[in-house]
């Protein structure tokens, strides 16, 4: 009975402390660790108690129990808390949840069990990609890699470690075969090669994804499903079908059902496999070959989302609504679709493969073809600012009824905010000018920061970029973007994601605009749209008075308001100065980078002071120890040993984390 009666009592001081040491700590630690460091710390301390005192009595009574609570009762508990207090600083500091900006815990966290499970799974298949790439050869070709330009044997490993992996890592591969911006001539051509053989999916499944995608069954929706796909990739496949509703043609494009599973197995194994690759080479390490998977694995979590893809369509076929340049966009009839399914209008085109067969059939001029998709790529991406980002061959297709373009796939998308625009719009016209001033200006509308720029230095620079397309017939595209982009890297700057997506968007279409024409010139009927643009903008006052009109009055009701307050506001600065009561202040937390080094510095303190004050008392509990007579003063060495032990961990860490931000500023 006594010893139900002390478990009881120690149960309670465990939920005591429970509670007091998470408050008194501040801990943002989980719920299974707060137990763990709890129930630690109460085991630690009683066998200790038991260790050094209750065992040495003969047997367990009352006048025991009641003797050994008014002895040791309060050093009993406080030791309890001591303890859970340090277990909850230990996990404080090595957990690796994040924070959010309040201090909040995201969580998404699965339980335990489940995450082990996980780990070990993504453990196993990252084992098997570094074994294929340590195979292939991919190591030796990193430790020898300074200028790739002219070795082709790194290309050849770092292929065959995709192809072999499979999935997601093949995927990958296609994508960083467009990136002519970052990667040489052996990398594009070997990753080219790059070719995913994706079966179609059976019937009965087929027929399974349909009846849980759908809100009605399949035969009330469809007159007719062709379950022998038009097509099959790696995430969807399109199936031909008719509406029973209105009898029209639609195209139906299912999510595949293993791609979310593959997705939550591969693509954090992509990202870890990449910082092991950038860890191991400087090169990857510029190249920001990490940053590519990570922009990889955020493209494809949205891709994947065809919800995303709908209203991206529903978007780009508003904005080109009225616009002078026929591309048509298949509707999208959102009344059945979701994010497992698309359903969209049928339209009957041929693939830009056939090349000229496919526009003599339709009567159609490839270079009138080629502007109509350039132009109306330039008025997406200048104009309305979302565009179609992945205009690739596959993505182009021509109307075999009218010959106008017809643009498929919005999965990949792209925005420009109106100063981006702007920038594009005079780079455009730099260019067409010869001038480097203007695309000096436009450079700064389209890179992060740019205050540290010598302009004088980085004109002289686009001078000689500009010297290399003049007096020349066709002015070369993709170089002239992969110029710039070298220069902006030369010179310390960092494009904004959105532009940097459109400017690789122009390379994909210039490569899409030559198999249409091979004599197209993208970047000299970039200028004529540019002219078209200075015309446009110039009439526009004239042509449209009444929008202007509405314009002005719009920009006047937001700026009569403050006119008005113009004189009380001098009047009150002037009365400030006569008083003497002008006072110029600056908060130094204003700026984001101070206020985080705030911060950082106050935080790293209160380490400091915490570890200092462990240190402390714990030689205060050895000092004591020396003059108790009694069996427990082992306890109360034991406390101070791990104490002392947590302050050394405290300090050690924060002179790593002070060395390597000394490292970090040399």
């Amino acid at each position: 009975m006594l010893y139900i009666r002390l478990f009881i009592e120690i149960l309670l001081v465990a939920f005591f402390i429970y509670f007091v040491g998470g408050r008194l700590m501040g801990s943002q630690i989980n719920f299974t660790k707060r137990v763990f460091s709890v129930g630690l710390g109460v085991v630690l301390t009683s066998f200790v108690y038991w260790y050094s005192y209750l065992r040495y009595t003969d047997y367990l009574t009352e006048s025991v129990v009641s003797e050994v609570a008014s002895v040791s009762t309060v050093i009993w508990i406080g030791s309890m808390v001591l303890i859970s207090m340090l277990f909850y600083l230990f996990f404080e500091l090595f957990d690796p949840i994040e924070l959010g900006e309040k201090g909040e815990r995201i969580t998404g966290r699965k339980f335990f069990l489940r995450r082990m499970q996980l780990r070990w799974r993504r453990q196993k298949r990252l084992s098997q990609v570094l074994e294929i790439a340590i195979r292939n050869g991919i190591t030796r070709g990193l430790k020898y890699a300074r200028h790739r330009e002219n070795d082709r044997e790194l290309a050849i490993a770092f292929r065959d470690t995709l192809e072999q992996s499979g999935g997601i890592f093949i995927k990958f591969g296609q994508v960083l075969s467009t990136r002519t911006d970052l990667f040489p001539a052996p990398f594009i051509e070997e990753l080219g090669k790059l070719h995913q053989d994706v079966k179609p999916l059976p019937s009965p499944q087929v027929q399974a994804l349909l009846q849980n995608s759908l809100k009605a069954p399949v035969d009330e929706v469809f007159s007719f499903f062709d379950m022998e796909p038009l097509a099959a990739a790696s995430i969807g496949q399109v199936h031909k079908a008719v509406l029973r509703k209105n009898n029209e043609q639609v195209v139906v494009k299912l999510l595949r059902p293993e791609i979310k599973r593959i997705m939550r197995d591969d693509l954090n194994i992509l990202v870890e496999f990449a910082e092991w690759v950038s860890n191991r080479s400087k090169w990857a390490e510029n190249l920001g070959f990490r940053q590519l998977a990570i922009g990889f694995a955020a493209g494809l979590r949205e891709e994947i989302n065809f919800d995303i893809e709908i209203r991206n369509m529903v978007q780009i076929s508003n904005a080109l609504a009225k616009s002078p340049y026929p591309v048509k966009i298949p509707k999208v009839y959102t009344e059945y679709s979701n994010d497992t399914l698309i359903i969209s209008e049928f339209v009957d085109g041929k693939n830009l493969a056939k090349g000229g067969e496919v526009f003599r059939q339709a009567g159609v001029d490839p270079k009138d073809f080629a502007r109509t998709v350039l132009f109306s790529f330039f008025e997406q991406m200048l104009f309305s600012g979302i565009f179609h980002a992945d205009p690739h061959p596959g993505n182009v297709f021509v109307n075999a009824q009218d010959g106008t373009p017809i643009l498929l796939d919005f999965g990949a998308v792209g925005r420009l905010a109106a100063p981006q625009q702007d920038g594009v719009i005079r780079f455009i016209i730099g260019v067409q000018q010869n001038d480097a001033s203007v695309i000096y200006d436009a450079v700064t509308l389209l890179v992060e920061e740019h205050d540290h720029i010598d302009r004088q230095k980085f004109e002289q620079a686009l001078g000689q970029l500009l010297l290399k397309i003049s007096y020349v017939d066709a002015i070369p595209t993709t170089e002239l973007i992969q110029s710039l982009f070298d220069l902006v890297r030369h010179f310390g700057l960092t494009f904004y994601p959105s532009v940097g997506t459109a400017l690789r968007s122009l390379i994909t279409l210039d490569g899409t605009l030559h198999l249409i024409d091979p004599s197209f010139d993208m970047f000299t009927e970039a200028k004529t749209f540019a002219k078209k643009y200075k015309s446009t903008a110039f009439k526009k006052p004239f042509k449209e008075p009444r929008i202007i009109k509405e314009k002005l009055e719009e920009e006047l009701t937001l700026l009569i308001p403050e006119l008005l307050n113009i004189p009380k506001r001098v009047d009150l600065l002037l009365q400030r100065v006569e008083s003497g009561k002008i006072i110029l202040h600056h908060d130094v937390f204003s700026d984001k980078k101070n206020s985080s080094f705030i911060l950082q510095l106050f935080s790293r303190f209160v380490l400091l002071m915490t570890g200092i004050t462990f240190g402390l008392v714990s030689a205060a509990l050895l000092a004591i120890a020396q003059f108790i007579d009694a069996a427990f003063a082992v306890y109360l060495n034991i406390a101070a040993y791990t104490g002392l032990f947590l302050c050394v961990v405290l300090l050690v860490r924060l002179s790593i984390q002070a060395i390597r931000d000394m490292k970090r500023s040399a």
